[in-house]
């Protein structure tokens, strides 16, 4: 682990307009839409081929962004922000608005993160959904998610942005039920979409303080007139974003959909977890630097999600029997780390982006591994019901084992390189506060030894002790094998990135270095409240601990397929903590009752005032309809009963 240092805004540098081969970087977003919406409306006519189609597009993406990498490579650092104009979006007199991408070292970080970890999950598909009938719809709506995931990271306005959002917003709808003849798949895809789109008025809301406030929404404009804007103003500007972010990111307290989503197909998880979806609330932290820099009451208020995320995910992943359950609440735990890296401001963003990429490989390689072991286990999900597997499927045991000792950060996979960098950042005392070092440290530093513990016992229920596997439900047998090599290639491949990514990624300036065009550059040395070499000590031991926890209790013991009573906070923990009855409670109910109450008043009130009055004009009719008898002698006794009454009225005076 090497000396942090504190960081400057001093060298984020301007845009330029794009030239050369930056000008082909449209064809980013449009091969994966335009193969998305072939294989749409080709229908089953493409059912043959189709799939190639869908692993050609994001190939392709991938390809055009090494090209845009190698051109920016080629220029100065301060030449490394080319804005690519599209065409005229908005023109609405004093308010106008152009379509483009930003092409920096931000934005190509994710593009070839998300095309290439999503080409080799697409590769995987193809085996992996083989006997689907509906495969080819299916890859369909994989090239979609990559082509809003590419939008929303290549957008040079908060607005262009949003579309990408919704874009992917719809696409995990899509994809999490995508199997929605299963009841509890369609209501898994419905939480997702309805836990998201509250997220979302947060970034509505921003873009709207962003109006009033800059008259604009691109983000060359609104960084721009962050000088000038009031603390209230920032500090509900950067709160609004922070809500966008937890709901895109399962993030405390819009979490609950991440564990649901696990009841898609596997490469979705893998896809989501991985390269997309959850990845999308870090880089809007992260691009969104400058408001957060001068506003540092939101700052801290997404370091303290983040570090209640990352404690609550490890509980949570450390109680979980389903396989794909631990993995998602891995990724909620790590992407809790980042968006703690990220509140911790200049100091951090690199770093989260670091997290993100190591992350993005060895998360990948264990859901594909977990897919793997779903496809030899006739999708059992029950690590209650595996253990020995390591001797049947050795190629996935030991591509799940890169990604397991990455997770944990053990030297010199990549996790070392990027977590480590985090928990140390975290011991910096930001903003002069070494009471926040303290607290934001030790969450991070017990965050990792919870980690080594529930990754290690989902890898020793999984693959190591004595075999489960004979005691299914249904009384039949197991007959574990290793998955074809359309799913094995892709995962050898991200083991071999669990392994390096992170090594390489620190080499020179490394990623830091790379992405200083948009976070800054280090200018000064600082050092955290506890001396490095000791960080480096206490993390050590505690990932070690972890190990040996997790491999006394699962690997050693034979593991109950009936787990005996358990402590109130595993039970807690079994159930995501009750944050389904916590939002029923907070949310669901209120509003059921606020709904009712507003029913009440309508029925009684509004269509009370308005049936009452028809009643009276109907009980007025009737009254009137009485004297209306159509006899002329009635008529002519009510006429002299008329001038009977008023002759008294007239002469009773004067007698």
């Amino acid at each position: 682990m090497t000396t942090l240092a504190l960081v400057g805004q001093d060298t984020i540098a301007a845009a330029t307009p794009a030239g050369g081969v930056l000008a082909l970087g449209w064809l980013l977003v449009a091969l994966p839409a335009l193969s998305a919406a072939v294989l749409l409306l080709a229908g089953r006519r493409s059912d043959r081929w189709g799939h190639w189609l869908g692993v050609l597009a994001p190939g392709l993406s991938f390809v055009v962004g090494l090209v845009a990498l190698i051109d920016l490579l080629g220029r100065p650092a301060a030449e490394r922000v080319v804005d690519l104009h599209l065409f005229s979006w908005i023109p609405a007199a004093a308010f106008t608005l152009d379509a483009g991408l930003r092409l920096d070292p931000l934005s190509l970080t994710f593009v070839l993160l998300v095309t290439f970890v999503g080409t080799l999950i697409h590769v995987y598909s193809v085996a992996y959904m083989e006997e689907d009938v509906d495969r080819r719809r299916f890859f369909a709506y994989l090239n979609l998610f990559v082509a809003a995931m590419l939008l929303l990271v290549l957008a040079d306005s908060y607005l262009l942005l949003f579309v990408g959002w919704e874009g992917v917003g719809l696409a995990s709808y899509l994809l999490i039920g995508f199997w929605n003849h299963k009841t509890p798949n369609a209501v898994a895809a419905k939480k997702a979409f309805i836990a998201n789109r509250v997220g979302d008025i947060g970034l509505l809301v921003a873009m709207m303080i962003m109006f009033a406030t800059f008259g604009a929404v691109d983000f060359t404009s609104v960084h721009a007139g962050v000088s000038g804007a009031s603390q209230g103003t920032l500090t509900a500007l950067g709160l609004m974003l922070l809500l966008a972010a937890c709901g895109k990111s399962a993030q405390f307290p819009l979490q609950s959909w991440l564990g649901d989503a696990m009841a898609g197909p596997t490469p979705v998880s893998a896809l989501i977890h991985a390269a997309t979806m959850v990845t999308a609330g870090v880089y809007l932290i992260v691009r969104s630097a400058p408001i957060f820099d001068a506003t540092p009451d939101a700052r801290l208020v997404v370091a303290i999600v983040g570090a209640i995320t990352l404690l609550f995910g490890a509980v949570v992943g450390a109680a979980k029997d389903d396989i794909k359950k631990v993995l998602a609440a891995s990724t909620m735990s790590q992407i809790g780390y980042m968006m703690l890296a990220a509140g911790l401001g200049p100091i951090g963003y690199a770093f989260a982006i670091f997290h993100l990429v190591t992350h993005g490989f060895f998360k990948a390689g264990m859901f594909l591994g977990a897919g793997s072991v779903m496809h030899g286990m006739d999708d059992q999900v029950d690590m209650r019901r595996f253990g020995g597997l390591a001797r049947y499927m050795k190629i996935t045991w030991i591509t799940f084992m890169a990604g397991w000792l990455a997770i944990l950060g053990i030297p010199p996979f990549s996790g070392y390189w990027s977590k480590d960098k985090i928990i140390e950042a975290a011991f910096m005392p930001v903003d002069g506060s070494p009471w926040r070092a303290w607290v934001f440290g030790l969450v991070a530093l017990v965050g990792a030894g919870l980690t080594a513990f529930y990754m290690s016992r989902l890898f020793f229920m999984t693959f190591e002790g004595e075999k489960r596997w004979s005691a299914r439900l249904d009384g039949s047998k197991q007959h574990p094998h290793e998955a074809p090599k359309l799913m094995t290639v892709p995962m050898i491949v991200l083991a071999v990135g669990s392994v390096a990514i992170g090594f390489v990624l620190q080499l020179g300036g490394g990623l830091t270095g790379w992405l200083e065009p948009v976070t800054g550059h280090v200018d000064h040395e600082g050092s955290p409240v506890l001396p490095v070499w000791l960080l480096v000590t206490l993390t050590l031991v505690l990932v070690i601990a972890g190990v040996v926890l997790a491999w006394r209790q699962y690997a050693t013991a034979l593991v109950p397929i009936t787990p005996p009573r358990a402590s109130v906070l595993t039970r807690a923990a079994r159930v995501d903590l009750y944050q389904d009855e916590v939002n029923d409670a907070l949310l669901v109910e209120p509003g059921q009752h606020l709904t009712r109450s507003l029913v009440y008043g309508d029925a009684q009130v509004v269509d009370g005032a308005f049936a009452g009055l028809a009643k009276l004009t109907v009980g007025l009719g009737s009254v009137v309809r009485k004297f209306q008898t159509g006899y002329a002698r009635t008529y002519a006794a009510t006429m002299l009963v008329g001038v009977v009454v008023l002759a008294v009225i007239v002469l009773a005076p004067r007698i």
